[in-house]
């Protein structure tokens, strides 16, 4: 009889922990790894010139050719951006056009919805304004020529501005005028931009993660060419000055970091 109880026993015991596993596996939730669904990425442009902050206005802040420069005015266009995620896969951001102004705090920090949910390892943009765009008349938003962004004598955008004073320039009024833009030819303005993600950026359905991106300023001044302010000062027109300091401030844009 006692043999009996004990058999009973042990198969309720046997049933009940079948059970509670099959619930176990029933009612958790799902790895985060599967990623279904879509998720916003919010990206933070933060504005320096080297290891300084960017303060408009006050600060002078020293080239690499040891002049120095006070900014007044520091924008560029942010758009196309694309994600690729740890499998290879590129998701293009929609109608992603963003205007970056040190001057308006709210511009620069961008906000991506309905992000596909995945581990991503690259963000890419170009640093500049399609040539779909420049030449598809009167738009709005951050493609607004009220902006003061768009070249009204020669149809198409600045890609990136900057303006400031110098005593070494030779201007009128030490100015330091560049108004960078072309989207065709080999004096075009356009560069892509591919930042890697060394912590991996995790969209998913509940998170808002941040990625704050460097835009070092002082990059504008050197590599490949070095810029002396006395020499090069304004430049606003497509050509082979305009196009060396593009080349400078192209890898202007470093990370910072990412978080989930």
């Amino acid at each position: 009889m006692k043999k009996k109880v004990f058999f009973t026993a042990m198969i309720a015991v046997a049933t009940a922990l079948v059970f509670t596993g099959c619930k176990k596996d029933e009612e958790e939730p799902a790895d985060d790894d599967h990623h279904t669904g879509t998720g916003s990425v919010r990206i933070n442009f933060r504005q320096m010139f080297g290891d300084s902050l960017l303060d408009l206005g006050t600060e002078a802040y020293p080239t690499a050719n040891n002049d120095t420069i006070t900014l007044s005015i520091f924008k560029y266009y942010v758009t196309n951006i694309k994600l690729t995620d740890d499998d290879g896969n590129v998701y293009s951001v929609p109608d992603s056009y963003f205007l970056v102004n040190a001057a308006d705090v709210n511009s620069q920090t961008i906000t991506l919805s309905s992000i596909p949910g995945a581990h991503y390892t690259n963000l890419t943009f170009l640093l500049g304004v399609d040539s779909a765009r420049n030449v598809s008349g009167a738009q709005t938003g951050a493609l607004d020529p009220a902006n003061g962004m768009f070249w009204t004598w020669s149809t198409g955008y600045i890609m990136a501005k900057m303006e400031g004073t110098s005593p070494q320039s030779t201007a009128a009024a030490n100015s330091v005028t560049f108004h960078l833009g072309s989207f065709t030819g080999a004096n075009s303005a356009l560069r892509w931009i591919s930042i890697p993600l060394t912590t991996h950026l995790s969209v998913t359905s509940t998170g808002n993660p941040l990625v704050t991106v460097k835009a070092d300023a002082s990059e504008w001044f050197k590599t490949p060419t070095l810029l002396d302010l006395s020499v090069t000062n304004s430049v606003m027109m497509p050509g082979a000055t305009s196009t060396s300091i593009v080349n400078n401030y192209s890898d202007m844009f470093t990370l910072i970091s990412v978080q989930n």
